[in-house]
């Protein structure tokens, strides 16, 4: 019960990133910027607290910020959704990185084709995805946003995947923050080239539970419950991300976060879709869970 509840809060947090996002005042790419600073000085110092020499090859050093450099563009496009649109709109979006990742996923690997089961549910996803552009088209592009982002949230994870065995964690996490932390800087010099913005009492606070709670604690315990619990059952829990963050938008921003009935049909259906793939998976191909892990969100 005790890894189930961590389980469950890790989640809890990963889905409340969205939350943090709207109730930040800084742009988007100053969160970001704000976020992978302190994340990368807090996953170091994990490192050292779990005595995990940071020294690592060159090789993965450039592999490892490549891919955080692409984690970070997923989170300033994740953030910037919720802005353009709401909480639970950026939200709706994240859960079609399952189709991106059937879809790149076997390029990437090259050692097995695409899924029938995949794409069938892939087809569903995309129906439900036309189903939210039709009934909440004033948020069209925020939602666009949203998928954009859940395609490099696909490709992070598809790239990190190649990675996970080599390096510990925390030593993964401080150069993927560090290649976050390079590419969101970049991104902000050409896009709002100007004084960085001191976040205030309440953005300070909101912006140090998402790097500290949100990133670097709720990975960490992803990591213990994983060595302790069936991939299985956390992979199945961790697609109830959205409907915990969209829940978390209702009760904390109200009406503000009050859609249609097709959003909510077609969200239902997105998230319907996730949850239930690695059931069928488990009972089409009767093999044991696939070791994988998703991105920080």
């Amino acid at each position: 019960m005790r890894d189930y509840l961590l389980l469950h809060l890790v989640i809890l947090a990963w889905g409340f990133t969205a939350i943090l996002g709207k109730l930040i005042t800084l742009p988007p790419i100053e969160v970001v910027l704000w976020r992978t600073a302190i994340a990368s000085a807090g996953f170091a110092l994990l490192a050292r607290w779990l005595r995990q020499n940071l020294r690592i090859s060159r090789t993965d050093l450039w592999k490892m910020v490549g891919v955080g450099a692409i984690l970070g563009l997923h989170w300033i496009l994740f953030f910037l959704s919720a802005r353009l649109a709401t909480a639970s709109v950026s939200l709706a979006a994240l859960p079609t990185a399952m189709l991106w990742c059937s879809l790149i996923e076997p390029y990437a690997d090259g050692t097995r084709r695409w899924r029938p089961l995949e794409l069938l549910v892939g087809t569903i996803i995309v129906g439900a995805v036309w189903m939210i552009y039709e009934v909440e088209l004033r948020y069209w592009l925020g939602f666009t946003v949203g998928i954009v982002s859940a395609l490099l949230a696909a490709l992070f994870a598809v790239m990190n995947k190649q990675l996970v065995a080599r390096s510990h964690y925390a030593v993964m996490g401080y150069y993927q923050m560090l290649g976050a932390l390079a590419i969101t800087a970049l991104a902000w010099l050409v896009a709002t080239p100007g004084q960085l913005t001191l976040p205030g009492a309440w953005d300070g606070l909101w912006i140090f539970i998402l790097a500290t709670v949100c990133t670097v604690g709720a990975y960490a315990g992803y990591m213990a419950v994983l060595r302790r619990m069936s991939v299985f059952t956390v992979n199945v829990v961790y697609n109830l991300e959205p409907v915990y963050g969209i829940i978390l938008a209702v009760l904390i921003f109200g009406s503000q976060e009050h859609m249609s009935g097709g959003f909510y049909i077609g969200a239902s259906v997105i998230m319907g879709s996730v949850l239930i793939v690695p059931w069928l998976s488990r009972w089409v191909e009767r093999k044991p869970a696939v070791k994988e892990h998703p991105f920080i969100p």
